[in-house]
């Protein structure tokens, strides 16, 4: 099968480390540890897994990060190399798996858990808190902590995959392709949304309006009785998307400050020798959307004491804590999704519904086949500059 296969390459490593920030462009060129190749498909010989040929496969700031170098070697202990990358999917049985006969349209969610493993239950998994599994290294699985990290699997961004029931989900009829490669994103955002706990009348700020960041928002105003909820988006689209998912506030990144300090009342402090603004007051919550440092230093000078912080980004190096301590917020990371949410249903089940009725048409920017993948890698990176929110793969144009 044809497949975009990213392999172990600490040369590209070191050449993206020194020279990415210099020259953005070697990030998908020479530097990249990915390679268009022809491989032999995974197997599906174990009971209650199946194969799946993907549809479209999107191209996640995750996916980004690992090709880019940008990821933390934190998680290289989490990976089994080489790998087909793609955890974005809506594809095709190519087997019967299990209720679900072969030709079923399905989305993935994309933790390799304990069951999928082929192990006892962790404590995580047996509560339903299935994105904390704590056996993503174990089992007849290699290590991978999703589909798309795991050299066993296979991933979206190849002809064929392959997946355990117990990540699968049934596409409903009438929903489009393009609305069903973003339900795994919008698990996240549900994920992210419930993990916040927002109170009725909250004020949010949402930091950053790619995909994350607007999903985040989308689903904040559908699941959650928040009260204002403020969006710092770049680029004209983002937006204009940030409003229609339900921004009550949208600013750009450098009136941050002055904007939550207009809608919350709070004071603004300017400490000695130019470092960094803080607000004494702000919003209850804020969520980090992007990762980086700029952004984390942001949502964390403007929540108010006591407040919480959520994480929904891959964080950065760098951060000032400081807020953290002097102002005791509570910070909380949300990864993935769960198959039990804190409303009592599986994230993808809720990210389904929404998927039919968002207005999600055009969300999904640009399709490119896996022979582009430098200028479908490209667009991605300069997604929001170029008013798109998702880049995905036409796997079937392979």
């Amino acid at each position: 099968m044809l497949a975009l296969e990213m392999y172990r390459s600490p040369a590209k490593f070191l050449a993206a480390k020194a020279m990415g920030s210099r020259i953005p462009a070697i990030l998908t060129g020479p530097a990249a540890p990915l390679r268009l190749v022809t491989i032999d498909e995974p197997k599906a010989d174990r009971e209650g897994w199946a194969r799946i040929r993907p549809i479209l496969s999107g191209i996640c700031g995750s996916d980004l990060g690992m090709v880019t170098g940008h990821t933390k070697l934190y998680f290289s202990a989490l990976v089994s190399l080489p790998f087909v990358p793609g955890h974005e999917i809506v594809g095709e049985l190519l087997d019967d798996c299990e209720d679900l006969p072969k030709g079923t349209r399905v989305v993935m969610d994309s933790v390799l858990t304990c069951a999928a493993r082929g192990v006892e239950p962790c404590e995580s998994c047996s509560s339903g808190r299935t994105s904390l599994c704590d056996r993503i290294t174990v089992g007849h699985v290699s290590p991978g902590l999703q589909t798309g990290f795991c050299q066993d699997t296979g991933g979206g961004w190849g002809n064929v995959m392959v997946a355990h029931r117990s990540q699968l989900y049934a596409v409903p009829e009438g929903l489009s392709d393009e609305r069903a490669v973003l339900v795994e994103p919008l698990a996240g955002a549900v994920h992210t949304a419930l993990r916040a706990k927002i109170e009725p009348g909250q004020s949010v700020l949402v930091s950053g309006a790619g995909a994350v960041g607007l999903f985040a928002t989308l689903a904040l105003r559908e699941l959650t009785q928040a009260g204002r909820i403020t969006v710092v988006a770049k680029h004209p689209k983002q937006r204009e998307l940030a409003r229609a998912f339900g921004a009550s506030d949208v600013v750009a990144p450098d009136e941050v400050f002055r904007g939550v300090r207009r809608a919350t009342g709070a004071f603004r402090l300017k400490p000695d020798l130019n470092a960094k603004e803080f607000l004494l007051g702000g919003v209850d919550v804020a969520v980090d959307a992007v990762g980086s440092k700029d952004s984390i230093d942001t949502v964390l000078r403007v929540t108010k004491a006591g407040g919480r912080v959520v994480l929904a980004g891959m964080p950065s190096t760098g951060a000032d804590l400081s807020p953290v301590w002097f102002r005791e917020l509570e910070l909380t990371g949300t990864y993935a999704s769960s198959r039990e949410e804190p409303n009592g249903r599986p994230a993808f089940e809720t990210a389904l519904e929404m998927a039919q009725k968002a207005p999600l048409d055009g969300v999904v920017g640009a399709r490119y086949p896996l022979y582009r993948w430098r200028e479908a890698l490209d667009h991605a990176q300069s997604a929001g500059r170029l008013g798109t929110v998702k880049v995905a793969f036409d796997v079937r144009a392979s």
